[in-house]
């Protein structure tokens, strides 16, 4: 199956992010991606965190969403979306950090909020996301059907995820054959950590990852980190893409990952 990462570099104006995502998926489409992926907060990188709350939708209904929906269907391409605010019914101060999955009819078919919402301060900068996020508890996994005959088991994720190997252990226990990982890595945590995270994921799990990142220099003063990734069942990187917008594609091999699996036998441990 080939797939598509797309790397942006997030604005304040939630406009043009869906213009640039909607080009970037264009790319896909036109290079035969069956699954294209957006970053983590590709709608917007605000001014402050509770910028998000100004734009929340509820589940299933506004432009942004029916915007996405559109896409996907007019371009034939199933898209994950991850990730975009939603709103928590009852509370105007947080919403969920969703990642919200439309097949390429234009149908919403699978829904995820964050589970683990990131916390770092190192004195010279410092995040809490969970000053406006609600954090979810349910991991996800969803079935797509490709042109290659094999109907693909996929496991959702959201960037700090990563750090948290017994989500992905409960994904692929779930038969998960390609973690996605939407992200927003900040330059300091990627530069350390990024690469090193999703090939351990794709290592525990024997299984393809797929995280497509914000990366370069936003409007709001942020820098993210980039390196838009595919790694293989086996840790090895097959395409990645450093700062800037990209496109990055992948033809994903089930029979490879297979073979892995055969050879690997990691499941039939007493706590695979």
């Amino acid at each position: 199956m080939k797939a598509a990462l797309l790397q942006m570099v997030s604005t304040t104006d939630v406009a043009t992010n869906l213009d640039t995502a909607e080009r970037l998926l264009a790319q896909a489409a036109q290079a035969g991606a069956e699954l294209a992926v957006l970053p983590e907060y590709f709608c917007l990188l605000g001014q402050q965190d509770t910028d998000k709350l100004a734009i929340a939708e509820a589940y299933g209904d506004g432009p942004m969403q029916q915007r996405l929906a559109a896409m996907a269907q007019s371009l034939g391409v199933c898209l994950v979306a991850g990730t975009l605010p939603i709103s928590v019914p009852g509370d105007s101060s947080h919403v969920s950090n969703t990642t919200l999955v439309y097949s390429a009819q234009g149908e919403c078919v699978a829904r995820y909020d964050k589970i683990h919402l990131f916390c770092f301060d190192n004195g010279r900068e410092s995040y809490d996301e969970s000053v406006v996020l609600q954090a979810g508890d349910t991991p996800v996994v969803m079935d797509l059907p490709s042109k290659d005959g094999h109907t693909w088991r996929i496991g959702l994720s959201v960037c700090y995820d990563l750090r948290f190997p017994q989500l992905y252990r409960q994904l692929v226990q779930q038969g998960a054959e390609l973690l996605l990982a939407p992200s927003a890595f900040t330059h300091t945590t990627g530069s350390a950590h990024w690469e090193v995270l999703l090939r351990s994921r794709a290592i525990d799990n024997l299984a393809w990852v797929g995280a497509a990142a914000q990366g370069g220099k936003h409007s709001n003063g942020r820098r993210t980190w980039g390196h838009s990734m595919w790694v293989d069942p086996w840790g090895q990187v097959q395409a990645v893409h450093d700062e800037g917008e990209a496109c990055v594609l992948a033809d994903l091999s089930i029979d490879q990952l297979r073979e892995r699996r055969q050879q690997l036998p990691l499941r039939r441990s007493p706590l695979g």
